[in-house]
């Protein structure tokens, strides 16, 4: 089984669905609402474990009733949380609001995703972990840091460079992999340039990996959409969970849990390995 270990965020999502966006200085009737655990670290970490991971995340929380309601999500899915700092104020926040189609329009406030640190506990979980996992929505210099302990131990490094920004030429250096999408992809090809290996999510088109070794891809899966929201985070778990499988198996099961995502309302939506698997198996591509 591979270990794998998130540094991230993590946030109290309320989500609203509606039949449509509204407009500028508009107000429509909503159709439902429902709170839980997301933030791009948390959703990974959780989709890891759903894989069937060792998973360890490492983030930080409020002192509000809302900490327990997203770590309680992760302890759930079986992650372990305990190196996760508890500082004063607001747990992570984020406005999600997804229309008939299943697109949706985010608003994140960061709180204590902004005071994330990495302690004794944190660095011997990365340490001792096959995968480290990150994205951007906690500040960069703990990204660095932690992709630097992780080389120093010989812990393979996957960066989901989102939200897109400036990635500085220290961490690219500490990367084995990153995660992409087409836009992402796009921003930040001259940057990514030099990394080992580069996997892209292509949508309803699936998935690309490329390497020094050549390209491996994914076909695409119809599924009927009820929410996008995670879809690209549950790839991203699921990919360093398998991480350990062939590349073109691994890349295979990461996008069929992306695509079961996106059939579920919410950004913790991740399936489980046995989903995957029995997903897979009516597609006539089991693994």
């Amino acid at each position: 089984m591979t270990s794998v270990v998130v540094v991230g965020s993590i946030n109290l999502d309320v989500v609203t669905v509606c039949d449509r966006f509204p407009q500028p200085g508009e107000t429509i009737t909503g159709v439902s609402v429902s709170f839980g655990q997301g933030g791009k670290g948390a959703n990974q970490a959780r989709s890891a474990a759903r894989a069937g991971a060792r998973t360890v995340f490492v983030g930080a929380v409020g002192d509000d009733d809302a900490a327990e309601t997203v770590l309680g999500s992760l302890t759930a899915a079986g992650v372990d949380v305990s190196p996760v700092r508890r500082v004063p104020g607001s747990t992570g926040f984020a406005n999600v609001t997804v229309d008939g189609t299943g697109e949706n329009h985010i608003i994140v406030v960061p709180a204590a995703n902004a005071e994330v640190e990495l302690d004794d506990a944190a660095r011997a979980a990365i340490t001792a972990a096959d995968v480290l996992l990150l994205q951007l929505e906690i500040p960069l210099p703990v990204v660095t840091e932690a992709a630097r302990t992780a080389r120093a131990s010989g812990t393979t490094v996957l960066l989901n460079p989102s939200p897109v920004q400036p990635i500085p030429d220290e961490l690219v250096e500490l990367l084995d992999a990153v995660i992409v999408n087409r836009d992402e992809a796009a921003a930040l090809a001259e940057a990514i340039a030099t990394v080992p290996q580069v996997i892209t999510t292509l949508g309803g088109a699936g998935a690309r990996a490329t390497s020094p070794e050549g390209t491996v891809e994914s076909p695409g899966f119809e599924v009927r959409v009820v929410d996008t929201t995670g879809a690209g985070d549950a790839f991203a778990g699921a990919l360093a969970a398998n991480w350990n499988r062939p590349p073109a198996e691994r890349i295979l099961r990461a996008n069929a849990a992306g695509a079961l995502t996106a059939t579920a309302p919410g950004a913790a939506a991740a399936p489980s390995g046995a989903d995957v698997d029995a997903f897979l198996a009516e597609q006539g591509l089991a693994r």
